[in-house]
């Protein structure tokens, strides 16, 4: 019997489906919204485009948020705040904006909104400062947090 643990990412998170080591950006694009493919082989697709690391990489897990699992949209929105890269930022906007979004999709956008760290987001997070959904209003604020704590030589530490 063999017995595998789960690694430690690059990005220094345990994944809850390790990657796909089989196929290529297109195909693992198109299979994050085939309901078809079982719901752990397009996670261990999320995680291989994300190790990818490229443009058209984070593109392809943008194009995944037309998938119909609120699960794999969080974790869509997820590691685009890992990946870090501003070519995610409309889609995350969209998302966060979209008040028909599951709530868990849209906090977990505004939190890689921040975790981003560009700061012409800050209009949009402070939009939904006031959201009714307390998951979403929170994550903002702590979006709007890093985002100054990332754009500030003097983020003053006793502000609470």
């Amino acid at each position: 019997m063999s017995q595998r643990a789960p690694q430690v990412s690059q990005f220094g998170s345990v994944d809850p489906a390790p990657p796909s080591k089989l196929g290529n950006i297109e195909a693992w694009k198109h299979s994050l919204v085939d309901e078809e493919i079982p719901l752990f082989q397009r996670m261990r697709n999320v995680f291989a485009l994300r190790n990818e690391g490229s443009d058209d990489s984070c593109l392809a897990l943008c194009f995944g948020f037309e998938s119909k699992s609120a699960l794999l949209r969080h974790e869509l929105a997820y590691v685009l705040g890992q990946m870090q890269n501003k070519v995610a930022l409309p889609s995350l906007i969209e998302r966060l904006d979209d008040v028909n979004e599951h709530v868990m999709v849209r906090h977990e956008a505004a939190e890689a909104m921040g975790a981003i760290g560009d700061i012409s987001v800050k209009a949009m997070l402070q939009k939904h400062l006031t959201d009714d959904n307390p998951e979403v209003s929170e994550s903002c604020e702590v979006a709007l947090d890093l985002l100054a704590w990332c754009n500030t030589d003097e983020w003053n530490e006793t502000k609470w």
